[in-house]
């Protein structure tokens, strides 16, 4: 199994660090091979909200930088940890840049049984929103999310701090790696069911062949499918799928 960590700092120090602490951690737990990906290090270009990767798709981008060799480094891993910095109170720039050239992924999403988790370092307040971001950032790019953490480093470090950071990073990791070993591809929630038929249902009335979203749906098979991948629902959720379908034709 292969661990990749995009750590949005430009400098290698706290949030590198713990990045560099969850992966030796993952590597004590089992055979893990680990990898860090600093963003500093590629050529991320600003989105311009032209909207060509949605409609169009991702190639028609205008925009010529590292965006695929990233996105192909996520593919080629089993879980993928995003670690920033909190900089006025979200994350780095660097970080937020990445995030938005993945934008056209939040409509096809594709990282199905692949784990995510997140680490943001923080000096004083608002790291866990961060980390709430971070967790539904994950959801939405379809990985199985283990609950990111929240870690102080205000200088100068204290013994304290840095065995109470440790010992979060190493809860953390461990709970990484209980979900990294499953390679499991869960039964949706009502929520994530709703999300899913509903979208699908607006795609399929409002878009037609021109588009790369009602492309994408109809080769992936996702017009006829319960959900982006094989799951078996109970009566209820393949009931509510139904009326969600309803719902979605009726308001599209």
């Amino acid at each position: 199994m292969k661990v990749t960590a995009f750590v949005g700092s430009a400098r290698k120090r706290h949030t590198y660090a713990a990045a560099e602490k969850f992966l030796q951690n993952l590597r004590s737990l089992g055979d893990v091979e680990t990898e860090i990906v600093h963003l500093s290090d590629y050529d991320l270009k600003t989105c311009r909200g032209c909207i060509a990767c949605f409609d169009r798709g991702e190639e028609y981008c205008t925009l010529k930088d590292d965006r695929d060799t990233l996105i192909e480094a996520i593919v080629n891993s089993d879980g993928v940890v995003f670690a920033s910095p909190n900089y006025s109170f979200n994350v780095s720039a660097i970080m937020k840049v990445f995030l938005d050239r993945l934008g056209f992924l939040f409509h096809r999403p594709r990282f199905f049984g692949k784990t995510f988790t997140s680490i943001v370092a923080q000096g004083i307040f608002r790291g866990e929103e961060i980390v709430k971001y971070f967790d539904f950032i994950g959801d939405a790019l379809g990985f199985n999310v283990v609950k990111g953490s929240c870690i102080t480093t205000r200088e100068p470090m204290t013994e304290k701090n840095m065995k109470k950071n440790n010992a979060l990073l190493d809860r953390q990791s461990r709970r990484f790696y209980s979900e990294l070993i499953k390679s499991r591809y869960p039964t949706p929630s009502l929520l994530k069911l709703m999300v899913f038929r509903m979208a699908r249902s607006a795609i399929h009335c409002m878009l037609n062949e021109e588009y790369r979203d009602f492309r994408y749906y109809r080769e992936k098979g996702w017009f006829e499918s319960d959900y982006y991948y094989p799951v078996r629902l109970n009566p209820i959720k393949k009931t509510a799928g139904r009326l969600f379908d309803w719902i979605g034709s009726r308001t599209a």
